[in-house]
């Protein structure tokens, strides 16, 4: 049973990693529907580690077990990219490592990361809506649902986690 976890940006020797995981259509099913191609990859990994080298304090994150070192999953903290005073998580695991609440660590983890951040920026996770383990994640977390439908060709439900203390 994993214990605690480790969150580490990414760096460019982690990119073989990071490919063995978004390569795979069963995680990515709810992201991008499929695994992605090599080129793909490339190009993306070459966002994620231009973005980490723009800002200290959030970014992408490999996910590890401490005691083993072993890569489970990926996460992020970053701006949301159509608002940007908006902090967006998103977080993907190996399926091996479903339903172990480790999602939930990840979750706590990125939500207390934002608050060192800036503990009134209103957070955003944007889903597939048929993902119902990530919906209910969530949700136990205090976001709220503000949009199903399609956006940009892909189907979403955006929830929102509002810390400004409006509605």
């Amino acid at each position: 049973m994993i214990t605690s976890l480790n969150f580490k940006k990414y760096k460019t020797e982690d990119f073989r990693d990071y490919y063995n995981l978004v390569k795979e259509d069963t995680y990515m099913k709810y992201i991008t529907g499929e695994g992605m191609s090599k080129e793909n990859a490339i190009k993306r990994f070459e966002y994620i580690l231009d973005f980490g080298r723009q800002h200290d304090a959030i970014g992408y994150f490999q996910v590890r077990d401490v005691e083993t070192n072993s890569i489970i999953g990926d996460s992020k903290l970053v701006y949301n990219k159509d608002d940007k005073s908006l902090f967006e998580i998103g977080y993907l695991l190996k399926e091996e490592y479903w339903r172990k609440g480790l999602g939930t660590k990840i979750c706590a983890y990125l939500l207390a990361l934002a608050s060192t951040i800036d503990e009134k920026k209103d957070i955003i996770g944007i889903i597939h809506p048929e993902n119902i383990a990530s919906r209910r994640l969530l949700e136990k977390f205090g976001f709220k649902s503000i949009f199903k439908g399609d956006e940009n060709g892909a189907t979403i439900e955006k929830l929102i986690l509002k810390r400004n203390g409006e509605d």
